[in-house]
């Protein structure tokens, strides 16, 4: 990403030990080489403090460096819990929550242009979900897709005929009641429509799929000839790596044990398969979980300890999951920007290698630079 002279205009601060704050319920996405991380929340003595909404940390995926960018414009709310995903050259969060509760509200800013300017987007069609965070999001033909969430609803807008709406018992205020949302909702920025397509469900179990054609919820039962599948969790994470292929990291177990293991699904074979990772001792929930290069899989923050009862443990490093065998540029790539500095002999032939391939190893070896990052 060149910068222009606009762009330049954005204060901007950057140094080779930045590293972006820690904190759970953050919104991230990932375009190109760059991770981009807004929001969330971190504990400070018995307070929950939502980040600055005026900020956005970047990730340079092939070189480790954090930056900094601050942002301007319709600037939204500091909040967690929400939902944010990537469409053309734009950055959409929709929903979360602030000091005053959940909200619906959606706000984009385009990533690209180096402005960082933010603009609230107002319907044109249609009415947005009801108030809400913790709830997923997904980019289908152009258009975004919302399911669930947990927010509030006045009880005259609750059907009881249905499971849309799933009442926290422990949570109402006279006629507000708060609690567990099934629904689906399609957002289409090129008219600035919200929607609800009328849903279909079959029958109910820990893995669900939903076809984007005829709106059906269908289950997907896993075909083992051994008693191997991921035990039953929240607060995790669920990434697509492929058109088939589903990735698993982390959560809360039944038992409320933060959880390190990561498990690969294809709904195609209807098969698990738990992986090996260097990150087993990194048990992570509430955290985010982009896609990435090579069909890299990029973890960012997140807490490490029951958020419900010690909220003190988020966390602020970057887990980059290699899901699939990398292709040999890649190796060749990462195998020389790690042991240059190290084998002098490498490092005296670094010049004759061509031009491009110089300059991509060049920027990789500041990843497996031996800096020791320290938190802004």
């Amino acid at each position: 990403m060149d910068l222009d002279v606009d762009s330049e205009s954005a204060q901007r601060r950057h140094c080779a030990e930045l590293v972006a704050q820690e904190r759970s319920g953050h919104t991230a996405v990932v375009e190109g080489n760059r991770l981009y991380v807004w929001g969330g929340y971190v504990s400070i003595g018995d307070d929950e403090v939502c980040l600055p909404s005026d900020e956005i940390w970047v990730y340079d995926l092939h070189r480790g460096i954090w930056e900094m960018f601050s942002m301007t414009g319709e600037v939204p709310p500091s909040m967690s819990g929400t939902c944010g995903c990537y469409l053309n050259g734009h950055m959409y969060i929709f929903g979360g929550c602030d000091d005053n509760g959940q909200t619906n509200q959606i706000y984009c800013v385009n990533i690209l242009d180096g402005k960082y300017a933010w603009k609230k987007v107002t319907p044109n069609i249609g009415s947005p979900p009801s108030p809400r965070d913790k709830l997923s999001c997904w980019v289908y033909n152009g258009r975004i897709m919302y399911f669930g969430g947990y927010g509030r609803k006045l009880l005259r807008d609750i059907d009881s005929s249905n499971r849309s709406f799933i009442v926290d018992e422990a949570s109402w205020v006279e006629d507000v009641f708060w609690g567990w949302n099934n629904e689906v909702h399609m957002f289409d920025p090129s008219q600035a429509s919200w929607s609800e397509p009328h849903t279909c469900e079959t029958r109910t179990n820990d893995v669900h799929c939903l076809d984007l054609e005829s709106w059906t919820w269908s289950e997907i039962v896993p075909i083992s000839t051994l008693p191997i599948i991921p035990l039953g969790r929240s607060w995790h994470t669920l990434t697509a790596v492929s058109d088939n292929v589903l990735f698993l990291f982390g959560g809360l177990s039944v038992d409320c044990k933060p959880m390190s293991d990561a498990w690969l699904l294809d709904v195609e074979t209807k098969k698990w398969r738990e992986i090996e990772h260097p990150y087993q001792n990194k048990p992570r929930l509430w955290h985010t979980a982009c896609p990435g290069k090579d069909s890299d899989v990029i973890v960012f923050g997140g807490s490490c300890d029951y958020i419900l009862l010690v909220d003190t443990g988020h966390c602020n490093d970057a887990l980059v999951f290699q899901t699939q065998p990398y292709p040999l540029f890649r190796l060749c790539e990462d195998y020389i920007a790690k042991n240059a500095n190290i084998d002098k002999t490498l490092h005296k032939h670094l010049p004759l290698l061509p031009p491009v391939l110089l300059q991509a190893v060049q920027q990789r070896m500041s990843y497996y630079r031996p800096l020791k990052k320290k938190q802004h």
